[in-house]
């Protein structure tokens, strides 16, 4: 799955690329390139995220991909990077069957009536469902031409920020290949490393990230629903921090290990996290009469058996947090290599960006 909202244009399929999930607090960079049939991770970084007000000025970027160009070792220049949640939506809407390229032009001229908001000075992106075969509706041929409908995907972002991240790139000494929304990272990463579950059957992916989380439902190798809540690590922290009277960083260092003392405090702040989440899946079980049994957790967060044993409990399904590492052949460093297993869970978005371009 790819919605990018730009993109090189080269048709030509990489063999190397680094990709940049570019975090709240966190930047997350990984290198992957083709090997035969399969992809190797050769290196990865996390950055503290460059600290900024309102908008984030492309000078700001463009250091902090210089630093992340440096960690990389500079030895692939192809770059994908992710817009957050925050700056891009991505949404499911209905459309009469079109090329992708005029799916675009309707979207720009015509956001008001299938958004519902005035998106101008956004691109857009789109991506149309396979059909169902069960549904009547979807043998072509049948019905009206002017009432046949058919489900698409849709990302947009202002035009602005996707010229800026391409400045920032080039001036940082990438070569821009694609920007895409975040939440498409997990869904394509879930595809390579559990490629059984996501062509048979219905499984949430909750990303608990810095500011704010999300949850995508796929099924069956279609994402169905995807949702945003704002709740997310560092209001984890920081409520743990001021219920136990210590520092942010103390409670950020005793979150993921979480002694006995601390389980209460943190069991209270999660529980609003868990009725967001099962609050989508409900919705979700409702609309599609089939229930999420499996989801699965990534971000920094849910390296805390803790977490994840607080979100099993009031999703009332199996939580588990999952590697997106386990499809890749792995030529890291010693050092890297000992803290991949530690560090995978916060690397989910930006393998999934990388094989966009793969």
């Amino acid at each position: 799955m790819a919605l990018p909202f730009w993109d090189s244009g080269v048709r030509k399929r990489r063999d190397q690329i680094v990709a940049v999930d570019l975090g709240a607090r966190t930047t997350k960079a990984v290198h992957i390139h083709r090997r035969g049939d399969g992809f190797v991770l050769s290196r990865y970084a996390l950055l503290d995220a460059p600290i900024f007000e309102k908008s984030l000025p492309v000078e700001l970027l463009s250091e902090h991909l210089k630093a992340v160009n440096h960690a990389m070792e500079g030895k692939c220049k192809w770059l994908a990077l992710t817009l957050g949640v925050n700056d891009a939506l991505v949404r499911h809407i209905e459309l009469p069957p079109m090329p992708a390229e005029d799916m675009r032009m309707v979207l720009k001229n015509n956001s008001r009536v299938y958004l519902q908001q005035d998106l101008s000075g956004y691109v857009f992106d789109c991506q149309a469902a396979s059909p169902d075969p069960q549904s009547k509706s979807a043998e072509p041929g049948k019905g009206p031409p002017g009432q046949q409908k058919q489900k698409v995907l849709v990302a947009g972002a202002k035009k602005q920020l996707i010229d800026d991240f391409v400045l920032a790139a080039k001036n940082a000494g990438f070569i821009p290949d694609h920007i895409l929304p975040v939440v498409i990272g997990p869904v394509n990463a879930f595809e390579r490393a559990m490629p059984a579950i996501f062509q048979n059957d219905s499984a949430a992916l909750v990303d608990i990230g810095f500011k704010s989380s999300s949850i995508s439902i796929v099924q069956e190798r279609e994402l169905i629903l995807n949702r945003v809540v704002g709740i997310g690590g560092d209001r984890l922290t920081a409520g743990l921090a001021e219920s136990m009277n210590i520092s942010y960083a103390e409670a950020e260092g005793i979150k993921i290990g979480m002694a006995n003392e601390v389980q209460s405090a943190l069991e209270s702040l999660l529980t609003p996290l868990g009725r967001e989440l099962r609050a989508s899946l409900d919705f979700f079980e409702h609309q599609h009469d089939r229930p999420v049994s499996q989801v699965f957790l990534s971000g920094g967060s849910s390296r805390s058996d803790f977490v994840v044993e607080s979100l099993r409990r009031e999703l009332i399904a199996d939580c588990k947090t999952w590697n997106p590492t386990t499809f890749l052949k792995l030529t890291l460093s010693p050092e890297q290599a000992a803290e991949i297993e530690h560090v995978a869970p916060q690397l989910t978005a930006a393998i999934g960006a990388a094989l966009t371009a793969l």
